[in-house]
């Protein structure tokens, strides 16, 4: 078995690469080469990692001769295109786009509720969509003890979701009043958009879509109900869920918060008397996921309501990838040792 490994990361100039750079040498993951790459009109910029400059290369279909593993945050099309590519050549791919995550075969894994799907992936795995990875980190402990029925969830996402020039646009409109960057249709300085990505037919986003559908892959339970409504709020970094669960089985709080607590990546910060919640600017730069506000909904049977927070640019994207890679190569070293 290695001990040392060749990482590409395709996208690495975009906010979600750059971190993935950051988190790698945060966490000292076991690297022999880094090979950062980018579009063309990147080619050339330095990316530091470890103390050392190292140029990006371009994309193309010979970079992945020799590469282990590669984290893919470029975009749908290009992991499309290029993914099964970086596969067929030996490399395990990572991918942060939502192309694969619905693809039977391509495991969708959160590290910490479904690391054992990692063993029938085929050269490609799926990182989840940032408010699936904090919502299901949260709620999978409780959904093994009680069983969810169903999930009404409502998010406030951060603009830092919609890339650079959406962070951009918030920054600008906050100085100056408006913004020559438009990644929105609307402002979004001291405004909510409830619209993340494109709408479908039935009026949902696809942002709505992929929340709904992935919850349901990673917990393994095509039976849970679940409505979802997210909205872009004014916050460069972090996520947040207003989160109503609705349980199976009946559950007291103190089992709720005892079970949330021994979660593993799960911090509760529950005390409303004294102003303790999670929000966004206290969860910035950290890698768990954060929950308060529990309380029983007493408008329906074994209901409950959690306010969940996490960074979504490091567990809500980067962390988690890192992460897969570290349990896929737990999970090679346990079976080689078996």
């Amino acid at each position: 078995m290695k001990n040392e490994y060749v990482v590409a990361i395709v996208g690495v100039t975009g906010l979600v690469g750059e971190k993935m750079v950051t988190v790698l040498q945060e966490r000292r993951f076991p690297i022999k080469q880094l090979v950062p790459v980018a579009s063309r009109s990147s080619e050339g910029k330095m990316v530091e990692f470890n103390k050392d400059f190292i140029p990006v290369v371009s994309l193309t279909e010979d970079i992945f001769s020799g590469v282990d593993i590669a984290f893919f945050s470029a975009g749908g099309n290009v992991s499309r295109e290029f993914a099964p590519i970086a596969a067929r050549q030996g490399t395990v791919v990572i991918d942060n786009s939502s192309a694969w995550r619905m693809e039977p075969g391509v495991p969708l894994v959160v590290p910490e509720v479904n690391p054992h799907a990692l063993q029938h992936h085929h050269g490609i795995i799926a990182n989840p969509n940032c408010s699936t990875i904090q919502m299901v980190t949260a709620i999978a402990p409780l959904h093994r003890q009680f069983g969810i029925k169903r999930i009404v969830v409502s998010t406030y996402q951060a603009v830092s979701g919609s890339g650079r020039a959406a962070v951009q646009q918030l920054q600008e409109e906050v100085s100056i009043g408006t913004s020559g960057v438009r990644a929105y249709p609307y402002p979004i300085a001291f405004n909510c958009l409830p619209h993340i990505d494109v709408f479908f037919e039935d009026g949902y986003s696809k942002e709505e879509h992929k929340l709904m559908n992935e919850t349901r892959k990673i917990l393994e339970d095509n039976t849970i109900e679940i409505t979802a409504t997210c909205v872009r709020v004014p916050v460069k970094t972090g996520h947040s869920e207003s989160v109503n669960l609705q349980f199976r089985k009946p559950f007291s709080l103190r089992e709720v918060e005892e079970f949330l607590a021994a979660a593993p990546g799960v911090v509760v910060l529950d005390d409303p008397g004294n102003n303790v919640y999670p929000i966004p600017a206290q969860c910035e730069d950290r890698d768990e996921v954060f929950v308060g506000r529990i309380r029983r909904d007493f408008s329906v049977e074994n209901g409950l309501n959690l306010w969940i927070v996490s960074d979504n640019l490091r567990k809500g994207a980067a962390t988690n990838a890192v992460q897969i890679a570290e349990a896929l190569i737990h999970t090679r070293e346990e079976t080689r040792a078996g």
